[in-house]
Formats: structure tokens, C-alpha cells, sequence
């Protein structure tokens, strides 16, 4: 039996609007902050679920493309870029002000997310907005990646991420969405994925080798349809494994 706690984090606030069913169940959101999705009042809604459920908040920014959803790469200037990104999450802080609530953590969306991943250019950008924080703001990052490095040599606080819902390649980057294959749908492939990263840190890749992995929350995606059933059945299995989530 394992021991121990995970976070599973979800993104939210993008339209989807079923975040009164997982804010029971999950303990950190990623809430859109108007580049790829979301609006002043849709982060308010979020926030105040959030609060009211004890989840730790966290912004979503992306790049500014609601037309591709922020989930293609973007061609903009680095000052651009975090004009846009410093924006979006000050636009969610003064909500978590008004609510009386604060900012846990940011997590990239999208395109930006995979290029901050190897581009030390997008990395660049999204850590000089993390040192607008005075507070200890954590920055999520993939394991191995160009932002983790940068962020660790700035003292940013990390917290690995890996995807439940997602496929690794050989080298550690997630398989494509353009692939049939790129997404888990099935609750006992889920768990095998989660849990061989918990109690081994390794994942299995697409070709069926193993990589080492590090990871302290799990994202599973708010626009999956069995999200909801995806994520009560992989908490019911984990805490049958003695592993908490907080």
C-alpha cells in the first residue's frame, strides 16, 4: 500500500460549466483568465466556488487566441506576450481581492504551456512575470523542461506537473492532440498511468518504454466529456492505495 498525498488540478472557467460538480472533488482549479477563455464573470463565478469548496486557485494564462482556444503556437513579440500575460492574471487578482481569496499558483495553457516546455523565449517571458509576485506564487512546469531549469535558477516555487488524462512520447513531451492517441479515456488506464508515475516516477511512453517523471499535482482536463467519472474513479482507486488528495 502507498502512502502520502497528490493535488489534482483541473482547468476551469472555459466555458465548459461544470465546475459546481468538480469543485467538491478536486483541490486546485487553473481558472482562465481571458487569453484563450473566461471573462470577468466567469472568474468571479469560479472564484467564489473555489473559495467555497477550499480549492487552491490558480491563473490560466495563455496565449491571447480565443479563436484556436490558445492551443496553437502563437506568433508574437516577447513584449507582447507578457503584456498579455502579466494582463490576464492581474485581471484575476483583483477578482481574488475583492472575494478576500488569494492566488495559489499559475499554470500555463495550451501552446504556451508546450513551448515554455523548450523555448527558452516563452520561458523567459512567463518567469519575468512570476517576479511580479511578492508572495510565494508557485509556477507549474513538466519535469525535465526548459521553464523548470530557468524557474529553479530565479527561485521560483515549482510544482511538477503531469497530465492523468494524457500520453507521454519517448521524449517526455505530450503526444499531439492531432493524434487518435493522445488522450486517456478509460478510468483503468488512467489509473495505471497515475499511479506508476506516484509509486515509481515513471511513466509509460506511447511506445510502451519507460521515462522517469516527477510530478506533485496531476491535471485532468475540464473539457473532457467523463471528466467528472474520470476523476472519482481514479480518487476512489488512489485512496484505496492509501493516497490522499490535498
Amino acid at each position: 500500500m502507498g502512502t502520502g498525498f497528490i493535488d489534482i488540478n483541473v482547468d476551469v472557467g472555459e466555458g465548459i460549466g461544470n465546475e459546481s460538480i468538480l469543485m467538491p472533488i478536486i483541490s486546485s482549479c487553473n481558472i482562465a483568465c481571458g487569453g484563450h477563455a473566461g471573462d470577468t464573470e466567469t472568474m468571479r463565478k469560479v472564484v467564489k466556488l473555489a473559495a467555497a469548496n477550499n480549492v487552491k486557485i490558480g491563473a490560466h494564462p495563455s496565449f491571447p487566441d480565443k479563436a484556436n482556444f490558445g492551443r496553437k503556437p502563437m506568433d508574437i513579440s516577447c513584449a507582447a506576450l507578457y503584456t498579455s500575460i502579466k494582463a490576464q492574471i492581474d485581471d484575476l487578482m483583483i477578482i481574488l481581492k475583492e472575494e478576500n481569496t488569494r492566488l495559489n499558483h499559475v499554470k500555463p495553457h495550451g501552446a504556451l504551456y508546450n513551448m515554455a516546455a523548450i523555448d527558452h523565449k516563452k520561458a523567459f517571458v512567463i518567469i519575468e512575470v512570476m517576479k511580479n509576485f511578492i508572495l510565494p506564487v508557485k509556477l507549474f512546469v513538466p519535469f525535465n523542461s526548459v521553464i523548470e531549469k530557468m524557474a529553479i535558477e530565479n527561485n521560483i516555487p515549482i510544482r511538477y506537473e503531469a497530465f492523468a488524462d494524457r500520453n507521454y512520447n519517448e521524449d517526455g513531451s505530450l503526444v499531439s492532440r492531432n493524434e487518435n492517441n493522445a488522450l486517456i479515456h478509460e478510468s483503468e488506464q488512467m489509473f495505471n498511468h497515475v499511479y506508476r508515475m506516484i509509486s515509481s516516477q515513471k511513466v509509460k511512453t506511447i511506445i510502451g518504454s519507460e521515462i522517469k517523471i516527477l510530478a506533485d499535482t496531476f491535471c485532468i482536463h475540464g473539457d473532457n466529456p467523463k471528466a467528472i467519472d474520470l476523476i472519482q474513479d481514479l480518487i476512489k482507486r488512489l485512496l484505496e492505495k492509501g493516497i490522499q488528495i490535498k
